[in-house]
């Protein structure tokens, strides 16, 4: 309850004012344990490449977005690693894309505290509050297994107007995508993707991070957990 009046006071103090903004994104990494330095590398490469795309670059431009970086891994262990920034032209896309190869990696030995990292996420919007859309991209290898439960709060990240998507890195865990539908996504319009593997994870962040921005439509209700899902587009 204490979280939900949090985030509700914070969107009482937003502009009446229409915005450019069209969406504020937070990249959320997942840099916990399970991660070694290789894993690490090819998801901050990966991402950097994204957004050097010129299709991605240009419809974040299209859209005034705003990115950020967050780096999370077990129960107060999260940091803005790179603060909102304006995404106007393909030029401030690359210049994000440059921040994120100059980003070092913040921690390398504890949990998976997901729940706490999209709490502390959600909580980093406040510059960007008025954007039309506020939409966390949180990708991670593990179920989670310290700190917040995600699944407990879900409603009220829902209820304060956030989407929440998700890529799933499939590696050894007993079905993580179909986790990550069930206690991660969030809104009507979310989605998870399955990287099948660190090795496909450049690919499936391409096709994420254009999905979000043209906000494709996911046919999976909010909040509503599922049995049978594809492993991709």
């Amino acid at each position: 309850m204490a979280r939900r009046t949090f985030w509700a006071a914070g969107l009482a103090l937003l502009p009446t004012s229409a915005n450019a903004c069209k969406i504020a994104l937070a990249l959320a990494i997942d840099v916990s344990g399970s991660i070694d330095a290789q894993e690490y590398e090819v998801q901050m490469q990966g991402l950097a490449a994204a957004l050097r795309n010129a299709t991605i670059a240009e419809a974040l431009a299209d859209a005034d977005a705003r990115l950020s970086l967050v780096q999370w891994t077990g129960d107060s262990r999260q940091e803005l690693s790179i603060p909102w920034t304006d995404i106007k032209t393909v030029a401030d896309s690359a210049a994000f894309a440059d921040a994120i190869d100059a980003t070092p990696r913040r921690w390398r030995h504890f949990s998976t505290a997901i729940g706490s990292a999209l709490d502390f996420t959600v909580k980093q919007f406040g510059p960007s509050e008025a954007c039309t859309r506020r939409v966390i991209d949180v990708s991670g290898d593990g179920f989670s297994n310290e700190g917040i439960e995600p699944s407990s709060i879900r409603k009220q990240i829902w209820d304060a107007g956030f989407t929440v998507n998700g890529l799933a890195i499939e590696t050894d865990e007993d079905d993580l995508t179909t986790y990550y539908w069930e206690n991660v996504a969030i809104g009507d319009k979310a989605f998870v993707m399955t990287a099948n593997g660190f090795e496909d994870y450049p690919k499936r962040i391409k096709l994420k991070l254009l999905r979000e921005v043209t906000q494709q439509v996911s046919q999976t209700p909010a909040l509503a957990p599922i049995t049978r899902l594809a492993k991709g587009p």
